[in-house]
Protein backbone atom coordinates (compact mmCIF):
# COMPACT_ATOMS: atom_id res chain seq x y z
CA UNK A 1 0.00 0.00 0.00
CA UNK A 2 1.06 3.53 -0.60
CA UNK A 3 1.72 5.91 1.43
CA UNK A 4 -1.10 8.25 0.29
CA UNK A 5 -3.65 5.39 0.03
CA UNK A 6 -2.87 4.75 3.90
CA UNK A 7 -3.93 8.62 4.76
CA UNK A 8 -7.19 8.00 2.59
CA UNK A 9 -7.60 5.21 4.89
CA UNK A 10 -6.71 6.57 7.88
CA UNK A 11 -9.55 9.42 7.06
CA UNK A 12 -11.78 7.35 6.09
CA UNK A 13 -11.74 5.54 9.61
CA UNK A 14 -11.49 9.54 11.34
CA UNK A 15 -14.49 10.44 9.19
CA UNK A 16 -16.79 7.22 10.77
CA UNK A 17 -15.30 7.73 13.93
CA UNK A 18 -16.79 11.19 13.99
CA UNK A 19 -19.91 10.96 12.13
CA UNK A 20 -20.49 7.94 15.03
CA UNK A 21 -20.13 10.07 18.04
CA UNK A 22 -21.36 13.09 16.15
CA UNK A 23 -24.14 12.47 13.27
CA UNK A 24 -24.15 16.20 13.01
CA UNK A 25 -20.20 16.74 13.00
CA UNK A 26 -19.67 17.55 9.00
CA UNK A 27 -22.70 19.21 8.42
CA UNK A 28 -22.02 21.60 10.98
CA UNK A 29 -19.09 22.49 9.71
CA UNK A 30 -20.70 23.04 6.65
CA UNK A 31 -23.17 25.35 7.89
CA UNK A 32 -20.77 28.03 8.64
CA UNK A 33 -17.31 29.09 9.66
CA UNK A 34 -16.92 31.67 12.49
CA UNK A 35 -13.31 31.64 14.19
CA UNK A 36 -13.02 33.72 17.73
CA UNK A 37 -9.29 33.58 17.55
CA UNK A 38 -6.59 34.03 14.55
CA UNK A 39 -3.36 31.39 15.98
CA UNK A 40 0.17 32.63 14.26
CA UNK A 41 2.28 29.47 15.06
CA UNK A 42 5.45 27.19 13.85
CA UNK A 43 5.30 24.47 11.62
CA UNK A 44 6.98 22.26 13.59
CA UNK A 45 4.51 22.75 17.10
CA UNK A 46 3.44 19.41 16.89
CA UNK A 47 -0.07 19.77 17.60
CA UNK A 48 -3.29 21.16 16.10
CA UNK A 49 -4.07 24.78 17.38
CA UNK A 50 -7.62 23.80 18.18
CA UNK A 51 -6.34 21.02 20.57
CA UNK A 52 -3.63 22.48 21.85
CA UNK A 53 -6.24 25.29 22.99
CA UNK A 54 -9.29 23.13 23.81
CA UNK A 55 -11.28 24.23 21.14
CA UNK A 56 -13.06 23.23 18.06
CA UNK A 57 -11.73 23.20 14.85
CA UNK A 58 -13.61 25.84 13.45
CA UNK A 59 -13.18 28.23 16.57
CA UNK A 60 -9.51 29.05 15.53
CA UNK A 61 -8.14 30.30 12.11
CA UNK A 62 -4.78 29.22 11.68
CA UNK A 63 -1.66 30.29 10.21
CA UNK A 64 1.91 28.46 10.07
CA UNK A 65 5.56 29.23 9.35
CA UNK A 66 9.06 28.55 9.94
CA UNK A 67 9.60 30.25 13.46
CA UNK A 68 6.14 31.72 13.86
CA UNK A 69 7.38 35.37 11.97
CA UNK A 70 5.18 37.98 11.27
CA UNK A 71 7.27 39.47 8.50
CA UNK A 72 5.82 42.60 6.79
CA UNK A 73 6.81 40.99 3.00
CA UNK A 74 4.72 37.66 3.88
CA UNK A 75 1.87 37.93 1.48
CA UNK A 76 0.50 34.93 2.96
CA UNK A 77 0.39 35.90 6.41
CA UNK A 78 -0.90 39.30 5.86
CA UNK A 79 -3.67 37.86 3.67
CA UNK A 80 -4.62 35.85 6.85
CA UNK A 81 -4.69 38.81 9.02
CA UNK A 82 -6.72 41.19 6.86
CA UNK A 83 -9.34 37.99 6.33
CA UNK A 84 -9.32 38.19 10.46
CA UNK A 85 -9.96 41.75 10.98
CA UNK A 86 -11.94 42.00 7.94
CA UNK A 87 -14.09 39.60 7.72
CA UNK A 88 -14.30 37.89 11.21
CA UNK A 89 -15.42 38.35 14.28
CA UNK A 90 -11.93 37.79 15.54
CA UNK A 91 -11.02 39.75 18.32
CA UNK A 92 -7.69 37.79 19.80
CA UNK A 93 -4.71 36.91 18.03
CA UNK A 94 -1.96 35.01 19.21
CA UNK A 95 1.54 34.14 18.31
CA UNK A 96 2.68 30.96 19.57
CA UNK A 97 6.40 30.08 19.62
CA UNK A 98 7.42 26.66 20.70
CA UNK A 99 10.77 26.22 23.42
CA UNK A 100 11.63 23.01 20.82
CA UNK A 101 11.40 25.41 17.93
CA UNK A 102 13.93 24.09 14.99
CA UNK A 103 13.68 27.32 13.24
CA UNK A 104 14.82 29.76 16.59
CA UNK A 105 17.42 27.14 16.84
CA UNK A 106 18.94 26.88 13.43
CA UNK A 107 18.98 31.05 13.42
CA UNK A 108 21.50 31.17 16.65
CA UNK A 109 23.75 28.20 14.69
CA UNK A 110 25.51 30.26 12.93
CA UNK A 111 25.31 27.70 10.02
CA UNK A 112 23.94 28.09 6.39
CA UNK A 113 20.59 26.94 5.53
CA UNK A 114 20.44 27.70 1.83
CA UNK A 115 17.34 29.67 1.02
CA UNK A 116 15.72 29.78 4.84
CA UNK A 117 18.90 31.82 5.64
CA UNK A 118 17.10 34.80 4.30
CA UNK A 119 13.78 33.48 6.49
CA UNK A 120 15.52 33.29 9.31
CA UNK A 121 17.63 36.62 9.31
CA UNK A 122 14.40 37.78 11.16
CA UNK A 123 15.18 35.99 13.78
CA UNK A 124 19.03 36.65 13.56
CA UNK A 125 17.92 40.46 14.00
CA UNK A 126 16.23 39.48 17.40
CA UNK A 127 18.94 38.41 18.73
CA UNK A 128 20.75 42.02 17.68
CA UNK A 129 17.93 43.31 19.53
CA UNK A 130 18.56 41.59 22.61
CA UNK A 131 22.04 40.77 22.34
CA UNK A 132 23.08 42.49 25.82
CA UNK A 133 20.40 40.16 27.51
CA UNK A 134 20.84 36.66 25.95
CA UNK A 135 24.69 36.97 26.25
CA UNK A 136 24.03 37.74 30.33
CA UNK A 137 22.72 34.07 29.82
CA UNK A 138 25.96 31.54 30.16
CA UNK A 139 23.97 28.40 29.75
CA UNK A 140 23.34 27.74 25.83
CA UNK A 141 19.78 25.79 26.63
CA UNK A 142 18.63 28.54 28.75
CA UNK A 143 20.11 31.23 26.17
CA UNK A 144 18.19 29.15 23.28
CA UNK A 145 15.04 29.27 25.22
CA UNK A 146 14.66 32.74 25.95
CA UNK A 147 15.36 33.77 22.13
CA UNK A 148 12.27 31.69 21.35
CA UNK A 149 10.27 33.98 24.15
CA UNK A 150 11.85 37.16 22.94
CA UNK A 151 11.34 36.27 19.18
CA UNK A 152 7.24 35.51 20.24
CA UNK A 153 7.88 38.91 21.93
CA UNK A 154 9.36 40.39 18.83
CA UNK A 155 6.49 39.39 16.35
CA UNK A 156 3.35 40.43 18.59
CA UNK A 157 4.81 43.85 18.22
CA UNK A 158 4.88 43.15 14.28
CA UNK A 159 1.22 42.39 14.18
CA UNK A 160 1.29 45.56 16.26
CA UNK A 161 3.22 47.32 13.41
CA UNK A 162 0.89 46.65 10.66
CA UNK A 163 -1.70 49.08 9.75
CA UNK A 164 -4.43 45.65 9.33
CA UNK A 165 -4.41 45.93 12.88
CA UNK A 166 -3.83 50.05 13.78
CA UNK A 167 -7.12 51.03 11.16
CA UNK A 168 -8.74 48.15 12.67
CA UNK A 169 -8.49 50.04 16.51
CA UNK A 170 -8.43 53.43 15.95
CA UNK A 171 -12.22 52.49 14.26
CA UNK A 172 -13.07 50.99 17.58
CA UNK A 173 -12.45 47.45 16.73
CA UNK A 174 -11.40 45.17 20.05
CA UNK A 175 -8.23 43.62 18.92
CA UNK A 176 -6.39 41.82 21.99
CA UNK A 177 -2.74 40.54 20.74
CA UNK A 178 -1.38 37.64 22.98
CA UNK A 179 2.23 35.96 22.93
CA UNK A 180 2.46 32.19 24.24
CA UNK A 181 5.06 29.84 24.14
CA UNK A 182 4.53 26.12 23.91
CA UNK A 183 6.14 23.17 26.23
CA UNK A 184 6.61 20.10 24.57
CA UNK A 185 7.34 17.79 27.49
CA UNK A 186 4.81 18.80 29.51
CA UNK A 187 1.81 20.35 26.83
CA UNK A 188 1.60 23.89 28.93
CA UNK A 189 1.02 27.25 26.99
CA UNK A 190 3.19 29.71 28.77
CA UNK A 191 1.68 33.60 28.29
CA UNK A 192 4.38 36.53 28.07
CA UNK A 193 1.86 38.78 28.56
CA UNK A 194 3.91 40.95 25.81
CA UNK A 195 3.30 45.06 25.59
CA UNK A 196 2.82 45.71 22.14
CA UNK A 197 4.46 48.62 20.75
CA UNK A 198 2.95 51.43 23.57
CA UNK A 199 7.02 52.83 24.32
CA UNK A 200 7.37 52.83 20.58
CA UNK A 201 3.76 53.97 19.19
CA UNK A 202 4.98 57.20 18.39
CA UNK A 203 7.29 55.96 15.87
CA UNK A 204 5.19 52.82 14.53
CA UNK A 205 1.90 54.31 14.71
CA UNK A 206 0.15 54.85 11.21
CA UNK A 207 -3.18 57.10 9.75
CA UNK A 208 -5.31 56.09 6.33
CA UNK A 209 -3.37 59.21 4.02
CA UNK A 210 -6.25 61.48 4.26
CA UNK A 211 -5.80 61.45 8.35
CA UNK A 212 -2.16 61.33 8.71
CA UNK A 213 0.03 63.95 10.26
CA UNK A 214 3.26 64.75 8.75
CA UNK A 215 6.18 62.83 10.22
CA UNK A 216 8.19 63.62 13.15
CA UNK A 217 11.50 63.61 14.16
CA UNK A 218 12.50 62.44 17.47
CA UNK A 219 9.11 64.13 19.07
CA UNK A 220 10.27 66.97 17.43
CA UNK A 221 8.52 70.07 14.97
CA UNK A 222 11.05 69.22 11.97
CA UNK A 223 8.92 67.07 9.67
CA UNK A 224 10.29 63.92 7.98
CA UNK A 225 9.08 64.10 4.98
CA UNK A 226 8.57 67.12 3.45
CA UNK A 227 4.96 68.10 1.79
CA UNK A 228 5.80 67.86 -1.77
CA UNK A 229 2.65 69.86 -3.16
CA UNK A 230 3.39 72.68 -1.02
CA UNK A 231 7.63 72.88 -1.47
CA UNK A 232 8.48 71.34 -4.69
CA UNK A 233 11.32 69.49 -2.42
CA UNK A 234 11.28 66.07 -1.07
CA UNK A 235 13.38 66.22 1.96
CA UNK A 236 14.77 69.92 2.13
CA UNK A 237 16.21 69.38 -1.86
CA UNK A 238 14.53 71.07 -4.56
CA UNK A 239 13.74 69.24 -7.24
CA UNK A 240 15.74 70.30 -10.46
CA UNK A 241 13.19 71.16 -13.80
CA UNK A 242 13.64 69.02 -16.73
Amino acid sequence: MTAINQLLQNNQRWMAAKASRDPAYFTRRVAGFAPKYLFIGCSDLGVAASELLGLKPGEVLTHSNVANLVAHSDMSLLSVLQYAVQNTAIEDIIVCGSYNCAGVAAAAAHQQHGLLDSWLTQVRDVVRLHEKELLRIGDDAARLRRLVELNVMEQVRNLAKTNLVQNATQAGRTLRLHGLVYEAATGQLNNLNVDAISGWAEIYATHPAAAAPRLMVSRGTRPLVADRAASGSLNGHRRRSA
